[in-house]
């Protein structure tokens, strides 16, 4: 099997440590995090990205957060809601990061209320949780990879935009997961690769992935995706999401809504792939979801380079939020959504 199949950004090694994504692709270095306030500069300053990714590493940051030794239980647990809350804060947008913390604190919660609790105990509770949220995760990518993969065919061009490979996640992927079950099935696969600007992860990192695991891929600017698909040499869009609302609206790395919008333009599919755990039926639509902005910098300049004038004024907004009735379908680990999304996540979480 290719190198690239073995990419994974998050380990457990005795502490946190997290793949540099700012580093990628002309360096692969290791950041240890030390402590939760590691942790959330970490997610906030993109070493880490990607919301399953950052979902799975704030499960571990919540390890991070029980005193190492000394004190009570009832202080141990304040620290640990603390940080909680801090990784919250860190990326308002995508889901899984608050759904993560939620679960620890839930642990947590759960070893209080034993009959003789202690920190050693709440602190091997945590990291048992972390690592299935973490085993779990790659498994719901992995059977993302193999459901999508029938909905890719033989000889197909995917265009995607942004990362949602493994790095975004735990060590499969969600987008590129489908094109690896693909690829996996026999099935010979092209990604056009959107170079997502300011950050580039596109250009970065889903290039970087798919090269390694020697996936043909072609990498454009993103001005460029819509005149692709309009040439019809697009069969399918494929990208993550960072938040799905219960309606099927799709939060994704900005600049998202505009592919949708060539691709329904053309009756290109559009396809969303994203673990259960990105569906957030508390949220009723996109309207509803907390669009991050980051520094303006990031537009200002390329890889600390200056582009733009001196006292430019810039605008970042992280995301944007595709309209359900651009979705054609959202593949997670349950089961194929499709409209009316209400429904169909009921009924793929065993509902009626």
């Amino acid at each position: 099997m290719s190198p690239g199949f073995d990419v994974e950004p998050v380990r457990w090694e005795g502490t946190l440590h997290l793949l540099d994504q700012r580093l990628l692709p002309d360096r692969e270095a290791w950041v240890m995090c030390r402590g939760v306030s590691d942790a959330v500069e970490a997610i906030g300053d993109l070493t880490v990205r990607g919301a399953p990714a950052i979902g799975v590493a704030a499960a571990y940051a919540m390890v991070l957060a029980v005193p190492d030794s000394g004190g009570d239980l009832g202080s141990a647990m304040t620290s640990v809601r603390d940080g909680g809350e801090a990784l919250k804060a860190a990326r308002p947008t995508a889901v899984n990061l608050a759904w993560a913390v939620d679960r620890q604190l839930e642990v947590a919660s759960a070893v209080q209320a034993e009959s003789a609790p202690g920190i050693e105990r709440l602190r091997d509770a945590l990291l048992e949780s972390a690592r299935s949220i973490h085993e779990s995760e790659v498994a719901a990518c992995r059977r993302i990879g193999s459901i999508g993969a029938d909905l890719v065919p033989d000889g197909a061009s995917v265009l995607t935009h942004c990362n949602a490979g493994a790095l975004a996640t735990g060590g499969y992927g969600s987008a590129l997961g489908i094109v690896r079950g693909a690829v996996e099935a026999g099935k010979q696969v092209h990604v056009w690769v959107d170079e997502t600007r300011p950050v580039l992860q596109g250009a970065r990192l889903t290039a970087w992935e798919l090269t390694r695991a020697g996936i043909p891929n072609t990498l454009i600017a993103d001005v460029a995706a819509a005149s692709v698909i309009a040439r019809g040499d697009v069969d399918v869009v494929i990208v993550g999401a960072d938040r799905i609302a219960a309606n099927g609206d799709v939060a994704n790395k900005i600049g998202t809504y505009g592919v949708a919008l060539a691709a329904s333009a053309h009756s290109v599919p559009f396809v969303v792939a994203a673990p259960v755990s990105t569906v957030d039926m508390a949220c009723p639509s996109g309207d509803a979801i907390v669009i991050e902005e980051r520094d303006p910098g990031e537009v200002l300049s390329i890889h600390g380079q200056r582009i733009a004038p001196r006292g430019q004024v810039a605008a970042n907004w992280a995301f944007d939020v595709t309209p359900h009735r651009l979705v054609t379908a959202i593949i997670t680990e349950a089961g194929v959504a499709r409209a009316p999304y209400p429904e169909s996540f009921r009924y793929l979480a065993g509902g009626t």
